[in-house]
C-alpha cells in the first residue's frame, strides 16, 4: 500500500504519516495550545502554508519517500485554489496547493500536493477506515462551522452548512453573510452572536434545565439540521448519514430523527439511517491521505 501524508486544517493543523489507511506513529498538532473557538483565523495565509510545510517535513523520516500528500481545510476548494472560506477568510483566493508545494520543494520534498474540503476528507476517512471505498458516504461535521462531506467526490461546492433552512430575515448570523443558513443556527460563532450573554455550552446546559429561550433554540438547532439532511435525501436519495465533530455532544439523535421523520414522507426516500460518531481527528487525516492517493491515480 502507498505511504501518504494527510493534513487537516480547522481550529488547528493536524497531520499524520499514513500507511495502509492507518496512521504510523503519533499524529502531529500545531499549535499545541490555542483557543479552539478562534483557531487559526489570525494566521496570515502564507504563514499557514509555511506551517503546513513544516509539519509535513517533520513527518517524513530522512531517506523516506511518500506517494501522495493531501491537505484538507474548510471552504470551497477547486484545483488547489481556495475559492472561498468564511471560517478562514484570509485563505480566500489562495493558491494553497501551489504555495505548499513550493514550500515543500524548498525543504527538499518533491511530492505533489492535493487539496480538499475538510468535511470531504472526513467522509473519505470513514470510507477508508471502514473498508467502504466502494460506497456513498455522507457526513455532517459539527464544530466552529458546519460541514457536509461526501465520498466519492462529485463535482460541486457541496457547502451543505450553507443550506437554507429558514425564511426568517432575522436569521442572519452565518459568517458568509447569507440569510437563513444552517451554519447561521448551528455554527459556534453564530450562537455567540445570537446569545451575547451566554457561551454555546451554557445555552445547551440551560436548555436541559428548562430555560424557555434556550429550549426554543435547542429545537431550532435540531430542526435546522433535520431540514438540511432532508434536503440531501430529496436530492441524492436515502442511505446512511454520519454525524461527528468537535461539538457532536450537543446533538440529540432521537430528536433529530423525529424532525426528519416529519420532513421525509415519500416512501422510496425513507430508508435512511443516522449514526453519531465521537470526534476522532485522525479520521479526516486518513481521509486526506486517501483522497490524495486516489487523485494520483486519475
Amino acid at each position: 500500500m502507498a505511504k501518504t501524508i494527510g493534513v487537516v486544517m480547522t481550529e488547528a493543523i493536524r497531520s499524520g504519516l499514513i500507511d495502509d489507511h492507518k496512521i504510523t506513529g503519533a499524529p502531529r498538532r500545531f499549535p499545541d495550545h490555542m483557543d479552539e473557538s478562534n483557531g487559526l483565523i489570525e494566521f496570515p495565509a502564507d504563514a499557514l502554508a509555511a506551517s503546513i510545510s513544516d509539519e509535513i517535513r517533520a513527518l517524513i523520516p530522512d531517506g523516506t519517500t511518500v506517494d501522495a500528500i493531501g491537505v484538507a481545510m474548510p471552504g470551497i476548494i477547486r484545483n488547489g485554489v481556495v475559492e472561498d472560506s468564511p471560517n478562514l477568510p484570509q485563505l480566500k483566493g489562495a493558491h494553497i496547493a501551489e504555495t505548499i508545494q513550493a514550500g515543500l520543494k524548498a525543504r527538499g520534498i518533491a511530492t505533489s500536493v492535493s487539496c480538499f474540503n475538510d468535511a470531504d476528507a472526513a467522509a473519505a476517512g470513514l470510507a477508508a477506515t471502514r473498508g467502504q471505498l466502494d460506497r456513498l458516504i455522507r457526513v455532517w461535521t459539527i464544530g466552529n462551522g458546519i460541514g457536509f462531506g461526501r465520498y466519492p467526490y462529485a463535482e460541486g461546492p457541496w457547502e451543505g452548512g450553507h443550506t437554507v433552512v429558514s425564511l426568517d430575515p432575522k436569521e442572519n448570523y452565518c459568517p458568509c453573510g447569507g440569510i437563513g443558513h444552517l451554519e447561521g443556527i448551528m455554527g459556534h460563532r453564530a450562537m455567540r452572536l445570537r446569545f451575547l450573554d451566554l457561551e454555546p455550552d451554557e445555552v445547551f446546559a440551560a436548555a436541559k434545565k428548562g430555560d424557555k429561550r434556550c429550549m426554543d433554540f435547542f429545537h431550532r438547532y435540531h430542526r435546522g439540521l433535520a431540514a438540511a439532511t432532508a434536503t440531501q435525501i430529496h436530492l441524492e436519495g436515502p442511505g446512511k448519514f454520519y454525524f461527528t465533530g468537535r461539538d457532536i455532544q450537543r446533538l440529540e439523535i432521537s430528536l433529530l430523527k423525529q424532525y426528519l421523520y416529519e420532513m421525509v414522507k415519500m416512501s422510496p426516500l425513507q430508508s435512511y439511517t443516522l449514526e453519531v460518531l465521537t470526534e476522532d481527528p485522525t479520521i479526516a487525516i486518513i481521509g486526506a491521505g486517501a483522497a490524495a492517493e486516489q487523485s494520483t491515480k486519475l
